[in-house]
């Protein structure tokens, strides 16, 4: 187990708190218990954090497994380990999914070929450059999900551990 990161649920429906927990597990290899609060920023939602361990990879995997639901907002991080960069998914069931390769410094990191295909698009007139690099960058997602990251300060996190 060589890669850590922290899962955010900031918001669910209370009834799909137990098939969270269920398709986390499924990728996590261990039973998966965690403490849902209600959620301020969306009244009748909830929300559950949790730091995770395990194989590099399981960032990409929980999101897989987590995006098929339109009711739900998360965001999921891999710290950088040895041999393999970061990552940070988030999705929205406005936005939809975003995923960016993360440094060791904590900077999203935009693959070369995406930069030359946004100036490409924009060179040609089917966006707005500015607009496309924030969307690389995430800045939808992150103005989207901002309101509830904040209602979910000082709430309880809870560790888990991958199977190996």
């Amino acid at each position: 187990m060589s890669a850590r990161g922290v899962l955010y649920v900031h918001s669910a429906q209370p009834a799909l708190c137990p098939h969270i927990e269920w398709a986390v597990a499924g990728v996590l290899g261990v039973p998966v218990d965690l403490t849902w609060t209600p959620q301020p920023a969306a009244p009748g939602t909830v929300r559950a954090q949790a730091e995770w361990e395990g194989c590099p990879g399981i960032a990409a995997a929980v999101t897989s497994s987590l995006m098929g639901w339109q009711r739900i907002r998360f965001e999921i991080t891999e710290d950088p380990s040895p041999g393999v960069d970061g990552s940070r998914h988030a999705y929205t069931p406005s936005l939809g999914a975003f995923s960016a390769v993360i440094g060791v410094n904590g900077d999203i990191l935009v693959p070369e070929e995406r930069l030359r295909a946004a100036m490409l698009m924009a060179a040609q007139g089917r966006c707005v450059l500015e607009e496309e690099l924030d969307r690389l960058l995430g800045r939808p997602w992150d103005e989207e999900l901002e309101p509830f990251r904040y209602a979910g300060d000082g709430a309880p996190v809870r560790w888990l551990h991958a199977a190996v």
